[in-house]
């Protein structure tokens, strides 16, 4: 899978995208990510990419040409990818479009907002608007890494652990995914409190682990 990023802040992306299961993924050629700065396209010799909107208004808007300009530049360095924009007014991101996109492996293109927002005609171009979450953020530099971190730790042999996935919290609908330990089995806090493992964990019987482990994976609030 190749992510093309549009952004104005390039400079964001490679601590992360260079950093655990992201760089894993990058090493086993699961996926390859391209930056792409929207400052590129920008016109004039200032490389202008936003102005005033019609009508008025507080901010200032993303233009319409370098956006299709550097969209276009994104098409070149994919195939057949789909383009996401982010945006507050977008669908909530979830674990179950995560596992469709990677189910997909289809190419990405995410178009990172920023300023007041964007010239509306660039809508052309999105297949689909992503949101993660009810609040306003600076730009679309974070929620663009949640997406491609949702995604990218999905692709096959990219956590390793054949079920690891399948495990998960959201795996299935609002599930949380139920309590787990590891050593020691008993643990005692500076306060003289002694906190243990749950008996059913050390029995080795795998069908009580299973039932005790289904009883204890809650539903999100």
């Amino acid at each position: 899978m190749k992510i093309a990023i549009i952004t104005l802040f390039p400079d964001m992306f490679p601590s992360i995208l260079d950093t655990s299961m992201l760089r894993k993924a990058q090493e086993i050629n699961a996926v390859e990510y391209h930056l792409i700065s929207l400052r590129d396209f920008g016109l004039g010799p200032r490389k202008q990419v936003d102005d005033t909107p019609y009508g008025g208004g507080n901010g200032m808007l993303l233009k319409i040409e370098p956006l299709y300009a550097a969209t276009a530049h994104a098409r070149s360095l994919t195939k057949n990818a789909k383009v996401l924009l982010m945006t507050p007014k977008g669908q909530t991101w979830n674990q179950s479009l995560a596992a469709e996109y990677a189910t997909n492996n289809q190419d990405l293109i995410l178009i990172c907002g920023h300023y007041e927002g964007y010239d509306e005609r660039i809508l052309t171009l999105v297949d689909a608007e992503i949101s993660i979450g009810d609040y306003v953020l600076t730009g679309g530099e974070l929620p663009a890494l949640t997406v491609i971190d949702a995604i990218t730790r999905l692709l096959p042999g990219v956590l390793g652990g054949e079920n690891s996935a399948a495990i998960e919290s959201f795996s299935h609908g609002d599930n949380l995914e139920y309590p787990q330990y590891t050593r020691p089995e008993a643990f005692t806090t500076p306060d003289g409190q002694t906190l243990k493992v749950p008996d059913v964990l050390l029995s080795g019987h795998h069908a009580e682990i299973d039932a005790w482990r289904a009883a204890h994976a809650t539903k999100k609030n």
